[in-house]
């Protein structure tokens, strides 16, 4: 009897890697930091999916999803609602992206929970699977697009493409493909046909747009529609990442360098281990700033020039590239724009969830942070990216009244594998997310349930510890 290939015919030899890592992964080969990480995304995602559901662009997005949904059994954070995997998974998935609060994985400048654990719990919770199946599933979705993000970065980003829009679809084709058990063939397929899904720039930061928002549910949905095509047996190209019109050469005129197919080896440390959570309300590109720049607010009025020297490829996000980062106009804005997030914390204001909610309710008085602004220069350092790859630093030098300068630089801010958040903060964080919705003891039984994520516990009754 012949074992079936776990790679596809025909195909180059990254696409093979990246479907036999798919096909090959088991529970088993995921290790102590693996298992942590995976833990550590859950707690914030879910925290994030329930909280930001009642966000206005969130109630928007529902009530579409409401009217254009298909029938199903898979909940809707935050509420009674249920609906087909695919839809549950966009509104989810837009709910856990949806105030620049979630996780990111640094390399890739992206952002994979708010794709891979809604795609995972809505399919689970459809074919009634186990904890220990949605986590292998998502941890084979998260490998795929953080694998294929790095070999794409910095210049995905710099492009001026979001990078997650792009990478989600091929992480949630994954998850589907792993949790329905698809063979080598029709995972390739679904692969292939997310690149034809794949799309979304950064001009929201620019020039605004509650879109942004909505980008993870669409790459996720989009992902998880490409792997039922397959299923359906419909086709895609066989080289679909390195082909001459594949996603590297088209996305980024290169190829995906010398040796890629050697990230998807089995046997690598996994980059879920590595999860970075967000102690800030922005766009994580400001958060190395915020850090450099907190012990400062005591003597903001001694300050004269603010200069922050900054890595091209965060410029065209936080930076000078975006038409109204010194002149916000609305949340986008807001968000990411370097100068504000600077001017917050100089001024003691803070960078976290309550600030951010206050601009939107109209109940911030935003005259001391523009005039603040005036004072902070933003310079393009090419030197950062070269010297610090994968990394989100913060180079500041203050001026001071006295005719001193300060110079502060910051390599890892709070929140990344190198400088983590406590556990106690990561908690307080979740309890602020849920609290209010969910009440405190469900919220905390919920907390509970989630640090001890057992892999026999149905997906079904996690999610339905979510439900308000």
């Amino acid at each position: 009897m012949n074992t079936p290939s776990t790679a596809p015919d025909n195909c180059p030899p990254l696409e093979q890697a990246v479907v036999r890592f798919i096909q090959e992964l088991k529970y088993e080969h995921l290790d102590g930091p693996a298992h942590a990480g995976v833990n550590r995304l859950m707690r914030d995602q879910l925290a994030l999916q329930i909280g930001i559901s009642r966000m206005p662009w969130s109630e928007q997005l529902l009530d579409y999803a409401t009217h254009q949904q298909r029938p199903g059994n898979s909940r809707v954070m935050a509420s009674s609602r249920t609906m087909s995997a695919a839809d549950a998974a966009f509104v989810n998935g837009s709910y856990g992206h949806g105030f620049e609060y979630d996780d990111a994985h640094g390399p890739s400048a992206s952002h994979p929970g708010s794709c891979v654990i809604p795609a995972a719990l809505a399919i689970g919770e459809e074919l009634g699977s186990s904890l220990e199946e949605v986590i292998t599933a998502l941890v084979a979705g998260y490998e795929v697009y953080t694998r294929i993000g790095v070999l794409a970065a910095p210049e995905l980003l710099r492009r001026g493409f979001h990078p997650h829009a792009v990478l989600s679809n091929f992480g949630a084709a994954a998850v589907a493909a792993k949790l329905r058990k698809f063979d080598a063939e029709t995972t390739q397929h679904a692969l292939a046909i997310a690149l034809s899904h794949a799309s979304g720039t950064t001009e929201y930061t620019s020039t605004g747009g509650s879109i942004k928002r909505i980008h993870a549910g669409i790459g996720t949905r989009n992902g998880m529609v490409a792997a039922d095509m397959a299923r359906a047996g419909i086709t895609g190209p066989r080289a679909f990442l390195s082909g001459n019109k594949g996603f590297f050469r088209t996305f980024l005129q290169r190829g995906p360098g010398e040796g890629a197919e050697q990230r998807f080896e089995i046997h690598r440390s996994f980059e879920i281990s590595t999860v970075w959570l967000k102690a800030y309300c922005a766009c994580y590109c400001t958060h190395a700033y915020i850090d450099a720049l907190r012990p400062f607010a005591a003597r903001c009025s001694d300050i004269t020039d603010i200069h922050l020297k900054i890595a091209p490829h965060f410029n065209v996000v936080v930076g000078t590239a975006n038409a109204n980062a010194y002149d916000p106009k609305n949340i986008e804005h807001v968000q990411f724009s370097l100068p504000v997030q600077a001017a917050f914390t100089l001024l003691g204001m803070g960078n976290g969830y309550l600030v951010h909610r206050d601009y939107l309710a109209g109940q911030l008085e935003m005259a001391p942070v523009v005039d603040l602004m005036r004072r902070i220069r933003i310079t393009e350092a090419p030197e950062l990216e070269q010297k610090y790859p994968g990394k989100f630093v913060a180079d500041v030098t203050l001026s001071l009244r006295d005719g001193s300068t300060e110079q502060v630089f910051v390599e890892d801010p709070i929140g990344t594998d190198a400088n983590p958040m406590s556990e106690h903060a990561q908690d307080a964080k979740f309890m602020e997310l849920t609290e209010g919705i969910l009440g405190t003891e469900r919220a905390q039984t919920l907390l509970a349930t989630l640090r001890r994520l057992d892999p026999r516990l149905p997906a079904a009754d996690l999610t339905a510890l979510c439900t308000a």
